[in-house]
């Protein structure tokens, strides 16, 4: 069999990772023929690239609709673009210079979208592929672009800029035409003012000739495309926002910043022909209305059988403080204003005609908000709103941690969808969601995704992500468990964080048995069962653990040197395997004579009955309580095990391990009590606390000058963040095991540090990096070790043993990684009755950093599974749910080789395989020497098993198991964003994801056979459609006049009659070009030949109904003509007298 040989790495690898993994991925002594495992993974076998973008846009800025495609554009202030068609079809593109979107116009029903950004440029985007890219760019060098105009069925861009003047691009050759509307000939010759940007361009829906421009200060023109000059001009004393036509083209109406709306006839300039105040108060002496705020927009929109639609937002009077963003719907003599939730961005009003001389017949208005998107049925009495299909509610409250699971049980999604469907909301519109277009893709995955999101406010949401696609399947609110304080001076003076006190930290899920186990941030822990049964709970289960460490200070050794001399504490026994220690005893809540807060849980316990719908019910509340004044620490790590029926969770204090079945604490230790006499760190004796106030478990438990308000801050809460300083913004940094890493290499990271903390987003999203991460003292001293991790397995502690047995492995902070032996009853019914044996191994490998992911293989390197039981219906009768639990075999040692088993350890520097149950490292690879590892998961590939990993220097890496060679290391990201260093986790079969906004999900792929399938997968934004007829002149306009009037504008704005714009206006920047192109220019041949296809059809099958028609006719004339001659020979021998 063939020999690895680490130092040949894999090419790919870049020259820093590929020396230092060369030089540290070196065999250890033993017995190295019989370790060699025949591995089929191998670089090939991996490739990242984006796959898909879920949520809501982050910071939306600008809208647009194609009214045949029905497809919808949302420009954000980052120079994302996310395009919407039908449930599961979306698309995500971004601009490459990141400007804000302020405005899209979409070429309709031709595959094609313009949008205009912020730092004056223009681009043509190609929608007739499935990754769309921009065709051309046009920016603009001495004017500032600010409102865009582009016709029905018109290849020519109306541009207005900041100086007011008008510039007209060709969209198909992206050039300008000669042909420039200046201000000063727009406006009055008399005019001694500048008349300010131009704000709105329009055509009049009857002739395309007349344009008109509407200028900030209140004055609009009326703009002949022929004759180069002005044919009427309006003027109002106040500024213009918004202008709407009547689809007559007689009459328009103009919003304004005193909250009117002025409505006026064209052939009447001298004053308005009306003018409302639609949300201002009438005085009774007929005197003007009060000035109201400014009407950002309105459109006027017309009906065949009815009064016309007049939607507008803003206007709202000024003595309405407080009062929330409002859309105002004006239909006859009705007014509806409706309220929304966040600000209005922008809205649109859907039509059956994409034409504008027709009537508008609008059905439905689009409102994009600040955090949401909203879609109200105008057709129904009281405009009721869309269920929304998209999964936009993502930061419904915001995301403070996530876990990604592939390839779960497909019996699991049906089960939450079944009794998550229960729980949607009711009153929404009968009709089907508007925006409709697209088409899915073809490709699909062989396996089941699901996505778990805990929240601030201590929800947990469900999401089935199979198929590049998201949907909500079950929502669950621990709060509930909960008595909630009706104002912020009824809240307890125990709680350890000011806002946010419910939200959720850290989530451990069994996807086999249902089984959910979830950690606050008040040092709160709920296991959950899953039931199909409604039940009513009278008192929530509840058990108190009391966690306190005499120990702090730790001084710890560098791996491979000399071992510290133990240091003898309190509880432990002198041997490396000991009985459980004498655990704390829970009591109730109280306070300590010297008036110190003592026993007491964070959060007061709902004291009411529950009534538990279908779904997750709470089988156990675990809450660490204050102990001699100290608030609790936060928890750091937690693990769930079905088949033990046990939970463990660790802190910078101890570990707990928590028996839910019996509901009985079994092991309650401070850290040094983990080693025993084999201590590895100098611990110094803990030194007298000074006067403390409620800590949020990030603070120094021995620093006593932050304030109160700087410790008790939410991991979400925005003001008053504590990353003020240079170490407390090094702190915001520390999240899920960064602490040992920031401790000792903090000379080496400090300037990567500064500069993340430098670019971290928002206070209140960055503030929750506290959560999840050690409890840090500062950073220029050394803290205390934490728990950074668990495993629940079966293995063989002992060279003697045959059997694998339970065991619990610990790691932590320290990169220690040490294992608990546990005995657990085999029966049901002994286990419900005698107590679950526990004995401390001691130490069993060590590593440089935090410990971040343990796992264990077989002998033939194949990832064991963890141990489970399967679900069963916990309310069911006993004699029903009793299933055997399932335990997972190990095949004995042999004598050729005594191993049989392999641990799997990952720290922040480096990974290890250790062989079981001799403890002898064979495998060692150090991952990482200028940074550290942020994220390590034991993946399962199609082919194989790898350790994946995400540093802090915006790395992605695999390494191969169990040898570790490097398959993969791509600099992913230049610089590690806060909230993606929160949030990214890794899955089976190269799926991983991580949170790229408050608002949006970003999904990855590191399988190349994922890569390879993702054109198949991804869906078609553009469908060829026939454009729908234009309406009907009629008989008398077309015969006296009066219909809509057509332009020829190659005729004005073309080369030839208005000559070649200045050079130095704009610069015109071609498309990126390549193989995408080339993929765009395919796409769009095959587009025109269906649409060419469908046309033929159509034509055919009208030329077949003439033919019908025809054929009819001659058979009529024929029947007529044989009548009349039959009728002529009767009367041609008569008189006149005879007939």
């Amino acid at each position: 069999m063939k020999k690895f040989n680490i130092r040949k790495v894999l090419d790919g690898l870049t020259a820093a990772s590929s020396s230092s993994s060369a030089a540290a991925a070196s065999l250890q002594s033993g017995n190295r023929e019989n370790d060699l495992i025949q591995e089929t993974l191998q670089s090939e076998h991996f490739q990242l690239c984006k796959t898909v973008r879920h949520g809501f846009p982050y910071q939306p800025s600008s809208m647009a609709f194609d009214p045949v495609q029905k497809i919808l554009a949302i420009g954000t202030q980052s120079g994302a673009l996310r395009l919407f068609g039908r449930a599961g079809v979306e698309c995500f593109c971004q601009h490459e210079s990141g400007s804000a979107v302020i405005q899209l116009e979409f070429l309709v029903n031709e595959g094609a979208l313009v949008s205009a950004l912020a730092d004056d440029s223009i681009h043509l985007w190609n929608l007739r592929q499935k990754l769309p890219a921009i065709l051309h760019s046009l920016k603009f060098n001495r004017e500032r672009i600010t409102f865009c105009h582009l016709p029905f069925q018109s290849k020519w861009l109306y541009v207005g800029t900041e100086r007011g003047n008008i510039h007209i691009v060709n969209v198909e050759s992206f050039t300008l035409s000669g042909y420039v509307i200046m201000w000063n000939k727009a406006i009055e010759l008399s005019s001694k003012t500048h008349p300010g940007p131009v704000v709105h361009i329009s055509d009049n829906p009857m002739d395309e000739g007349k344009l008109l421009i509407g200028f900030e200060c209140g004055i609009v023109v009326l703009w002949d495309l022929k004759s180069k000059k002005a044919d009427y001009r309006y003027s109002y004393d106040e500024a213009i926002h918004s202008v709407a036509w009547h689809h007559e083209g007689k009459q328009f109406v103009c919003s304004h910043s005193d909250g009117t709306l002025t409505t006026w006839n064209i052939r009447a300039p001298a004053k308005p022909a009306q003018i409302i105040t639609p949300h201002g108060k009438q005085p009774k002496d007929g005197k003007k209305p009060e000035p109201c705020k400014p009407i950002l927009k309105v459109e006027y929109k017309t009906t065949r059988a009815g009064d016309p639609f007049m939607i507008l937002c803003g206007g709202l009077s000024y003595d309405t403080v407080g009062r929330r963003p409002c859309l105002t719907v004006m239909h006859g003599k009705s007014t509806a204003v409706l309220e929304m939730d966040y600000p209005i961005v922008d809205f649109l009003t859907l039509c059956e005609t994409p034409y504008p001389n027709d009537f508008q017949e609008p059905y439905a208005v689009v409102v994009l908000l600040e955090k949401d998107l909203v879609l109200i049925d105008l057709a129904q009495i009281g405009y009721p709103i869309f269920e929304n299909p998209y999964p936009l509610s993502i930061h419904e409250s915001p995301v403070t941690c996530c876990e990604y699971f592939a390839d779960c049980p497909a019996e699991v999604i049906p089960a939450l969808y079944s009794e998550g469907s229960r729980q949607k909301r009711q009153g929404f519109s009968k009709k089907e969601w508007p925006i409709s277009g697209g088409n899915w893709g073809q490709g699909t995955l062989s396996f089941s995704e699901m996505i778990i999101t805990g929240h601030a406010d201590g929800s947990i949401k469900f999401w089935d992500a199979s198929a590049l696609m998201l949907q909500v399947l079950y929502k669950l609110k621990t709060a509930k468990v909960f008595e909630k304080p009706r104002s912020k001076e009824e809240k307890s003076s125990t709680e350890i964080v000011d806002e946010d006190p419910f939200a959720i930290q850290i989530l451990s899920w069994c996807p086999e048995s249902r089984v959910l186990c979830v950690a606050g941030v008040s040092a709160h822990v709920i296991v959950y069962r899953f039931s199909k049964q409604e039940v009513t709970t009278e008192v929530v289960q509840l058990l108190e653990v009391r966690m306190q460490c005499e120990l702090n200070e730790v001084e710890s050794p560098e791996c491979g040197g000399e071992q510290a001399s133990a240091v003898s504490t309190p509880g432990t026994s002198s041997s490396p395997q000991t009985s459980l220690p004498q655990s704390h005893p829970s009591s109730s809540s109280n306070n300590s004579s010297d008036g110190l807060r003592d026993n007491v849980p964070c959060l007061k316990v709902r004291s009411s009955p529950l009534k538990q719908s279908p779904g997750y019910q709470v089988e156990l509340l675990i809450q660490l309580v204050w102990v001699s004044g100290e608030p609790p620490q936060q928890i750091t790590s937690l693990t769930v095990n079905s088949a033990y029926g046990l939970v463990a969770f660790g802190s910078g204090n101890g570990l707990a391990v928590v028996d839910y079945l019996q509901k009985t604490l079994l092991v309650n230790v401070s850290n040094a009590e983990l080693y025993g006499s084999t201590d590895p760190h100098h611990r110094q004796p803990h030194s007298p606390r000074k006067t403390r106030q409620p800590s949020a478990g990030l603070c120094d438990g021995n620093d006593a000058s932050a304030t109160p308000e700087e410790r008790c801050k939410s991991p979400t809460s925005g003001s008053g963040s504590p990353c003020n300083s240079d170490e407390d913004s090094k702190q915001t940094f520390i999240d899920k095991g960064f602490y040992s890493a920031l401790v000792r290499f903090k000379a080496k990271i400090s300037r990567k540090i500064n500069m993340i903390a430098d670019h971290k987003d928002d206070a209140r999203d960055n503030s929750f990096s506290r959560s999840r991460s050690s409890s840090v003292a500062s950073i220029d001293r050394e803290s205390r070790e934490v728990i950074s991790s668990f495993y629940f397995c079966d293995w063989l502690s002992k060279k003697s043993e045959t059997v694998a047995v339970p065991s619990l492995w610990v790691g932590t902070s320290l990169g220690s990684m040490l294992a608990i032996a546990l005995t657990v009853p085999s029966t049901p019914e002994q286990r419900m009755q005698q107590p679950v044996g526990v004995s401390f191994c001691g130490p069993v490998v060590r590593l440089k950093g935090g410990i971040l992911r343990m796992a264990q293989l077989d002998a033939s390197g194949i990832l064991l599974p963890h141990v489970y039981e399967s679900w069963y219906e916990p309310n069911a009768p006993e004699e029903e749910r009793e299933q055997p639990r399932r335990h997972r075999l190990t095949s004995p040692p042999s004598q050729e080789n005594p191993d049989c088993q392999y641990a799997v350890v990952c720290s922040e520097k480096q990974a290890k395989v250790v062989a079981l149950p001799s403890q002898n490292c064979v495998y060692e690879h150090n991952i990482t020497e200028t940074s550290f590892v942020l994220r390590a998961d034991v993946v399962t590939m199609t082919t194989g098993v790898a350790i994946a990993c995400f540093c802090a220097n915006g790395h992605i890496m695999t390494l191969s198991l169990p040898s570790l060679r490097p398959l993969l290391d791509v600099n992913y990201l230049p610089l590690t964003d806060m909230r993606i260093a929160r949030t990214f986790c890794f899955s089976n079969q190269g799926q991983a994801l991580y949170l790229t906004s408050p608002t949006e999900i970003q999904r990855i792929t590191y399988s190349q056979e994922t890569y390879d399938n993702l054109q198949e997968m991804l869906g078609e934004l553009f469908t060829p459609v026939e454009t729908p007829e234009a309406p009907n002149r009629g008989f008398f306009k077309g015969l006296f006049g009066g219909g809509a009037q057509s332009l020829d504008r190659e005729d004005l704005f073309g080369e030839v009659a208005a000559g070649k714009a200045s050079r130095s206006l704009a610069q015109h920047i071609p498309g990126p070009g390549g193989m995408e192109g080339m993929k765009g220019a395919a796409s769009g041949v095959v587009g025109e030949l269906a649409r060419a296809r469908i046309a033929l059809d159509e034509r055919g099958q009208k030329l077949g109904e003439l033919e019908e028609r025809t054929a009819a006719m001659m058979a009529s004339a024929d029947s007529f003509s044989k009548h009349a001659h039959d009728i002529m020979l009767k009367c041609k021998d008569k008189k006149w007298y005879q007939l």
